[in-house]
């Protein structure tokens, strides 16, 4: 059937209209995901920049672990590392590296996606710049 010349062609228009709503939508939904990613990595504590394996760390922690045990260390679908605990908790920074490289229940193993020097840089920013 022709459409009247009376009122607009909304089949045609009607579809391009949700085609293009979902792309706002979809470019929303980065720009706010980008967002939410850069808040969680400005909130990661500062270190000395003195010290290159801590701002390692820092960096590694920030792209890694930033999701799971958050920003500063206090924990979320992870346990809290900050405030002393991952100390408390693995008081030979060597356990606390192979919890990192192996993984344990729901942590994931991160040694094939980090080297021993990454590994060992989140260990002593876990513990000393959180």
């Amino acid at each position: 059937m022709a459409p009247r010349a009376d009122r607009p062609n909304t089949h045609r228009v009607g579809p391009r209209l949700r085609q293009g709503s979902a792309s706002a939508f979809a470019i929303l939904a980065l720009v706010v995901a980008a967002g939410l990613l850069s808040a969680c990595v400005g909130d990661v504590p500062e270190v000395s920049s003195d010290d290159p394996v801590l701002v390692q760390g820092r960096e590694v922690y920030s792209r890694n672990c930033v999701g799971c045990h958050g920003a500063s260390g206090q924990g979320g679908t992870g346990t809290k590392l900050s405030d002393g605990a991952v100390n408390a908790k693995y008081p030979d920074a060597a356990d606390q590296f192979a919890v990192i490289a192996n993984g344990n229940n729901q942590m994931p193993a991160f040694s094939g996606k980090l080297s021993d020097e990454e590994i060992d840089a989140v260990v002593q920013f876990t513990r000393e710049g959180l």
